[in-house]
């Protein structure tokens, strides 16, 4: 049965670990010639501006062997000129995967549903599955990723935060939320997090208490709003700067997906510091993402 890669609802502890072994034992060399994708393509749909996830995507795919085929909202009309049940039903007779960077997450639970082939979800409204797969990945690296760790997103309570809940349904570690009152993450998923017991979820609307002791601090852009003086006044206190920083331990990482607005949520100095790991984060959506595709297309570490 084929598997999608949509949110971890539907996936555990064990299987998340072992996406992140595949995507180790992929960068340290020792899957050699490894190409589950060789004569085959994969269909990258994208209904919003990437950098990071489609050069990632387009990249991985090749150096697995596959053709990357980029398919853009304003060509193929998903939804609008297509229903998305029959863009999913086509695209699966050509290609091995598909991978998909939606504005609503609905669009990408349909594709997963009409499709007969791998789905992943690249983006969504809801969610961020991808980036935090790497971004644990990095942690992980860094030899921060353990169940004390404590990690703290400070900010909008937007997809990412969402998919940080998300994980600590599945892997251990101290999880702290600290938003302005009405940007807090998506109630759903908040519950399903604090009932699952996995991990310790705190939520601390003051950023200068959430980061007391934080091994971590994640931040990420504040929502656009059409009043961006009123958007600066609500999130002024959430920018991570150096007197931010301070509260946290000394030594603390800095994390953000990218892109950045230097100077709103981050300062540049602490975004471009010696404490910040952005770069490593991006350079590890290359590996997360072709340990995804691995373990979707039934490879195993």
């Amino acid at each position: 049965m084929k598997r999608d890669l949509i949110s971890f609802a539907s996936w555990n502890r064990q299987e998340l670990l072992d996406i992140f072994t595949l995507a180790n034992h992929i960068k340290c060399g020792e899957m050699k010639n490894f190409a589950p994708l060789a004569q085959k393509s994969a269909a990258l749909i994208f209904e919003r501006q990437s950098l990071r996830t489609r050069v990632s995507f387009e990249v991985g795919i090749a150096q697995l062997g596959g053709h990357p085929l980029f398919l853009q909202q304003d060509s193929i009309g998903i939804a609008t000129r297509e229903s998305v049940h029959d863009v999913a039903s086509v695209l699966s007779r050509y290609n091995e995967l598909i991978v998909a960077r939606t504005i609503k997450h609905l669009t990408v639970v349909q594709l997963a549903e009409s499709a007969t082939v791998p789905v992943i979800n690249a983006l969504t409204d809801l969610v961020h599955p991808c980036q935090v797969l790497a971004d644990y990945f990095t942690l992980q690296e860094k030899g921060k990723a353990t169940p004390s760790m404590r990690l703290v997103y400070v900010g909008d309570g937007n997809n990412m935060a969402n998919s940080f809940l998300e994980l600590a349904e599945k892997i251990p570690f101290n999880l702290v939320i600290s938003s302005p009152t009405g940007y807090e993450p998506h109630p759903g998923v908040v519950d399903q997090a604090q009932a699952a017991k996995v991990s310790t979820i705190e939520f601390i609307p003051d950023p200068v208490a959430a980061v007391k002791d934080a091994d971590v601090i994640y931040t990420d852009v504040w929502p656009s709003t059409h009043d961006a003086g009123r958007r600066q006044i609500i999130f002024k206190q959430y920018q991570v700067n150096a007197s931010l920083l301070k509260h946290a331990k000394p030594e603390c990482l800095v994390m953000h997906r990218l892109p950045a607005n230097r100077g709103e949520e981050i300062t540049r100095d602490i975004l471009d510091g010696k404490q910040s790991i952005v770069l490593e984060q991006a350079e590890n959506r290359l590996h997360i993402q072709k340990g995804i595709i691995a373990y979707l297309l039934g490879h195993r570490p």
